[in-house]
């Protein structure tokens, strides 16, 4: 096949692709990639036990540990082994419960925060992080004596997880016990020893495990039918661990527990009810009946007995005994303590009741949102009466019970104290999706706004409260940003609202709260010189403010607002004109546009443009930021959906060079260039990032080297937002659904460490290539860049030959393609930048000629991240093509011609029929025509009139269907 075949253009991509897919070394390279660990905490997690075995072998620091040595091991700090370290998560999942585990001398509860446990020592004010998920937390639990606690999470790489509530040390781990979709639900037996768990599966599953030996299957385990509802509850017979209950919305079912076997029965209504008793919530054992109880959200109590059958002690009956209505409100809280049921509803209201379901005493004037959870201490209530509230009885004695926390949805959880019935607040957070994070630039205080319409500044050091505002309900947060002086603190919502507030008080002045879209506030940000303040929204459009400064007043006001894409919006920067020093504005679009703005000419109600220009052809931008001066030259740096970063000239946006970026599982979508800092040990500059659900660091300068990149899972429903204190030495990540603050610590002695380890020089790059230094891939390129230099000086050379290391810049093209990489006209144009302009700004020469080594990475640094599958050539005929009726996607022959020769990177009739001379095999003379009308008649033998994917690929490509690789995503988008 002739070179010139291929030449690069757009429409030709396909063919490219396909390719690509039978380029066995590439194929081999894409594989090795995906060979990362597909989850780091798994490895983690398989790394601390190793270690705590061998501890154990010595000292075991578990069978050791009392109450008072987690509060020691809370002021140890291991921020150095890692180069990103958790070290505080503000928020909690409202979802799951919160359980009290101290509160004699020491407050202290457990709740949990996306992928981490938590246990907080309120009166020390100091987490414990329990981290060894992949994915969010679904569940947790606790033993009697509060000693072991589990936790679980659902989905890819599910894990189940005992730890030792007094060290914070796993114990045990069970890897993928439902791997069908992780778990949902669980419980301790009375004695501790035994765990259930409840699959998260269409299909659910019943295990019981023994989990104090060493064992991957369970003891015994039932499968449940669908048809009883989704079970979503469950827990053992405090008084008999043989038996257990769950509970769906709509079912309650039992069951009975052998060595060998779990039997279920349904809970049967053997008499008919005269009112609707509503959906289910929560079931719990009687103490001291043979009975259960389910709460209801029509304010009911179901009561069923349970009976065994005499001859078969196997056999159990589950019988509806009674419907009784306790309350006109629905019951979120259905629990159990001492002698006594416990009742929560969506007032806030908390009701104890004794065996016979009558009232003995209520809290009502907590002044608390909706119930989530009631957990009771475990330390017993005192005897002595003086100071407990009285009883509901006619007797109206001490109501003595034990001390107890409360959750509820909003994310508030309290302590009472039940003598005296004292609430403590211990926690109050988002309870809506956050979004919003903002460092301030000089001091140790970060701003966090969410949806539900609070504004909170914490000092991140002492992890207090500086201050908190709370909005009118139609007052969303999206968005905040800090001037670089620190005077202003800017808030986007979701109504388009636009304020400016003073961030030692977060009050504004009434002038300075604008509204001049309706489209959600999506990007807020200041010029350095705090004199700009600009938004993009959800309308695809950039408003700019500008601070008006007079005589009398300094106020800020509207200055104009450009619809400027034709997509969102996904960054928006800031800048410095270099010869002037005046603000200069960009933003980047999905509509792969970067645009600047004329501030300077611009006047009031006129945003003007400077120019706008295309920086991508198929991969979508997704940020921004602005290169260290780590060169003479000043560079934009881009990072898009295809795992690539971008250096953009920043006068002329000419692309100067491509980066592989991070490769861990999704794109970048957020960065920031982290401070500058005296502490430093190191004079590198850093990036930090956020991906979908990661956060990491990067080494500048950025040259493709993976091994100079870090990454940590974050949120695993998606991180939203990124922020980093202003001394470099920590990293803010927002959550978004997951409604979490997480703080990250920074150790870049560690970072600087792994890379190290990588290897020095072209290693890491080597690494990179299929076989690395000594396998076939690079022996490959070794003799296609000796073929290089032979062709460029000619094959009928017939002097001497002077061979080199290094071959002309114009022979890249064709080298790229040997290897199975067909870049388009403007990518070549791109690699040619590189290499021509790579050390113009130091010399004011071109560089006209490249080598191997220099080669390598420029084919690292441009080939895809990943490999191509059949689903990105259905997506294109999906495009391209259109239904023929029968479900199949066919693209005509003369749509195709005309689109080779009119859209995209033109190709001319010569070289359209130049490709299918070579891919028929026919000679150029058979499909020579001046008019490609005439051409088509000749073509009719290769392309029929109607092409589909196996056309293509089968008659035209000559692929077999074998050949077309397939994975396993989703189908492409109609």
């Amino acid at each position: 096949m002739q070179a010139s075949a291929f030449s690069g253009r757009v429409q030709w991509w396909i063919i490219a692709w396909s390719f690509f897919l039978l380029n066995p070394a590439v194929e081999s390279r894409a594989e090795s990639q995906n060979e990362r660990p597909t989850s780091i905490a798994v490895r983690k997690t398989i790394a601390t036990a190793t270690e705590q075995q061998d501890a154990e072998s010595a000292t075991s620091s578990v069978c050791t540990a009392t109450t008072e040595t987690l509060r020691k091991n809370q002021k140890m700090t291991h921020a150095g082994a890692h180069a990103l370290t958790l070290q505080w998560a503000f928020g909690v999942n409202t979802a799951l419960p919160v359980f009290s585990l101290q509160d004699s001398d020491q407050l202290v509860i457990l709740y949990a925060g996306a992928h981490v446990g938590v246990i907080y020592n309120h009166t020390t004010n100091s987490q414990n992080l329990l981290q060894g998920h992949s994915n969010q937390l679904s569940c947790l639990c606790l033993n009697e004596d509060r000693r072991w606690l589990a936790t679980a999470d659902k989905g890819l790489n599910s894990l189940v997880i005992i730890w030792d509530s007094y060290s914070g040390i796993p114990v045990h781990t069970l890897f993928d016990c439902h791997p069908e979709g992780g778990v949902i639900a669980m419980a301790f037996s009375k004695d501790t020893k035994l765990l259930v768990t409840l699959g998260a599966a269409e299909t659910q599953r019943v295990c019981v495990w023994d989990w104090t030996v060493e064992t991957e299957k369970p003891q015994c385990f039932t499968i449940l039918s669908p048809q009883f509802g989704f079970q979503s509850y469950i827990m053992f017979n405090p008084n008999d661990s043989t038996q257990l209950l769950s509970s769906s919305e709509s079912q309650v079912l039992m069951y009975n527990r052998t060595e060998e076997s779990l039997d279920w029965f349904v809970a049967e209504f053997n008499k008919p009810i005269d009112k609707p008793v509503g959906s289910y919530c929560q079931s719990v054992f009687q103490q001291r009946k043979p009975q259960t109880l389910t709460a209801t959200t029509a304010g009911k109590i179901v009561v069923w007995d349970l009976m065994k059958d005499s001859a078969d002690s196997q056999s159990l009956t589950v019988t509806l005994t009674n419907v009784i209505s306790l309350q006109k409100d629905p019951i979120t809280v259905l629990t159990v303590t001492d002698s006594y049921i416990v009742t929560g509803d969506p007032r806030g209201y908390i009701y104890f009741y004794n065996d016979d379901l009558k009232i003995l005493c209520s809290f009502t004037e907590f002044n608390l949102d909706a119930i989530a959870s009631i957990s009771f201490s475990k330390e017993c209530a005192p005897i002595d009466a003086e100071g407990y509230p009285e009883s509901c009885t006619l007797e109206a004695e001490p109501f003595i019970v034990r001390d107890f926390v409360v959750s509820t949805f909003s994310s508030t959880v309290v302590h009472v104290k039940a003598r005296g019935s004292i609430p403590q607040i211990l926690l109050d957070e988002h309870c809506d999706p956050l979004h919003a994070v903002a460092c301030h630039p000089t001091q140790p205080a970060v701003a966090v706004g969410s949806y539900s319409c609070i504004l909170k500044v914490w000092d991140y050091n002492s992890k207090l409260t500086i201050c908190r505002r709370d909005f009118d309900k139609a007052k969303q947060i999206q968005c905040l940003a800090f001037d670089p002086q620190g005077l202003y603190l800017a808030v986007g919502f979701v109504s388009g609202a636009i304020h400016i507030l003073n961030p030692d008080t977060l009050q504004s002045n009434p002038d300075e709260c604008f509204h001049v879209t309706e489209d959600s506030i999506h990007h807020i940000t200041f010029s350095a010189d705090s004199k700009y303040l600009a938004t993009a929204d959800a309308g695809k459009a950039v408003t700019v403010f500008r601070l008006q400064v007079d005589d009398i007043l300094t106020r800020w006001k509207y200055l104009g607002r450009h619809y400027s894409h034709y997509k969102p919006i996904k960054d928006l920067l800031f800048g410095v004109q270099l010869d002037s020093n005046h603000p200069r504005l960009l933003s980047l679009g999905m509509d792969r546009r970067l645009v600047e703005y004329d501030l300077e000419n611009s006047e009031e109600h006129k945003l003007l443009i400077l120019c706008s220009e295309r920086i991508e052809q198929s991969a979508v931008p997704l940020c921004m930021i602005w290169y260290p001066p780590l060169t003479t030259e000043q560079f934009l740096l881009v990072a898009s959906d295809r795992y690539k970063m971008k250096l953009l000239n920043s006068t002329t946006k000419m692309c100067r060079k491509t980066i592989l970026g991070p490769t861990y599982g999704s794109p970048v979508e957020k960065l920031v260039v982290l401070p500058t800092s005296t502490q430093r040990d190191t004079d590198s500059h850093y990036l930090a990032y956020i991906t979908k659900d990661k956060v990491g660091l990067q080494i500048l300068p950025v040259d493709g080297n993976p091994y100079k990149s870090n990454a940590l899972i974050s949120h695993p429903v998606g991180a939203s937002a990124l922020s980093c204190s202003y001394d470099g030495r920590f990293v803010f990540t927002a959550g978004g659904s997951d409604c979490m603050l997480l703080t990250w610590e920074i150790c870049l002695n560690a970072l600087e460490g792994a890379a190290a380890l990588g290897g020095k020089d072209m290693t890491p790059f080597y690494s990179l290539l299929e076989g690395g230094r000594h396998g076939y891939f690079y022996r490959e390129m070794e003799e296609l860049f000796v073929f290089c230099q032979i062709r460029y000086q000619g094959i009928d050379y017939i002097k001497k030959r002077q061979l080199s290391n290094k071959i002309p810049l114009t022979e890249v093209p064709f080298l790229m393609r040997a290897l199975g990489l067909f870049p388009t006209e403007q990518e070549i144009e791109d690699m040619e930048n590189e290499v021509k302009f790579s050390k113009y700004a130091d010399t004011g020469k071109y560089v006209t000629d490249i080598d191997l080594e220099e080669f390598i990475k420029l084919y690292i640094n441009h080939r895809p991240a990943f490999n191509i599958f059949t689903d990105d050539l259905l997506q294109t005929f999906h495009t391209l093509g259109v239904d023929d009726g029968s479900g199949h996607t066919v693209l005509q022959r003369d749509e195709m011609l005309e689109q080779l020769q009119a859209k995209g990177e033109h190709m001319t009739e010569d070289e359209v029929v130049e490709c299918f001379s070579t891919l028929s095999g026919l000679s150029e003379q058979d499909l020579d025509k001046t008019d490609i009308a005439e051409s088509e008649y000749s073509l009719e033998c290769v392309i029929p009139q109607e092409i589909t994917m196996e056309t293509f690929t089968g008659q035209i490509l000559g692929f077999p269907s074998c050949a077309v690789q397939s994975d396993e995503r989703s189908p492409p988008a109609e």
